[in-house]
């Protein structure tokens, strides 16, 4: 092997994060997903790692309020932003609204998707809130979005669940956002 050929190291970068509400100091490469930083550097396991191709969305965190695929973005993007992950949603004796609707509604089943449907629901419910439209609503000069069946399957269709329980997730997020009616 020739100078030429010789791989060269990467530079570790140090990135500071508030994970969860705690302020957070990693040394990453700077190639590690916001995914495999918090799984494997900082072992909240609760995200998911499902296709890894952004295609699934089983790795949904939310970064300063907004939903996202933490597969399809590096982790040193994120340098002093906030992340919740589901680990800071909620604890068993009080849990977060969409973590108890979906225990009620049995809107899980293997429940490999639930944490990203969770955080993705939470981040779709904001942007609902905001008055953000989407491809099914009616009048999009409005503002007032009314979170009808469709409405919240259109803006949950990037996370998947393999065992099919869309009917009770819609149900478990409807309950949440105030009863909605189809």
């Amino acid at each position: 092997m020739d100078a030429s050929t010789k791989p060269t190291a990467v530079a570790v970068l140090r990135i500071a994060l508030t994970v969860n509400g705690q302020p957070r100091q990693l040394k990453l490469d700077p190639r590690t997903s916001l995914l495999d930083a918090l799984r494997e550097h900082l072992h909240l396991t609760g995200t998911k790692k499902g296709c890894d191709h952004g295609q699934c969305g089983a790795c949904t965190v939310l970064i300063n309020g907004r939903r996202i695929n933490s597969c399809l973005t590096l982790a040193v993007m994120h340098d002093h932003d906030d992340v919740v992950t589901i680990e800071g949603l909620g604890a068993p004796e009080a849990l977060h609204p969409l973590q108890a609707a979906f225990i009620e509604r049995d809107a899980l089943q293997c429940g490999y998707c639930t944490p990203g449907q969770i955080c993705s629901a939470i981040g779709m419910l904001a942007e609902a809130k905001a008055g953000w439209p989407s491809h099914v609503t009616p009048d999009v000069a409005s503002g007032q979005i009314a979170l009808s069946d469709a409405e919240i399957r259109e803006r949950m269709s990037g996370n998947i669940c393999r065992c099919a329980a869309y009917p009770n997730i819609v149900a478990a997020i409807r309950d949440v956002a105030g009863g909605v009616s189809r």
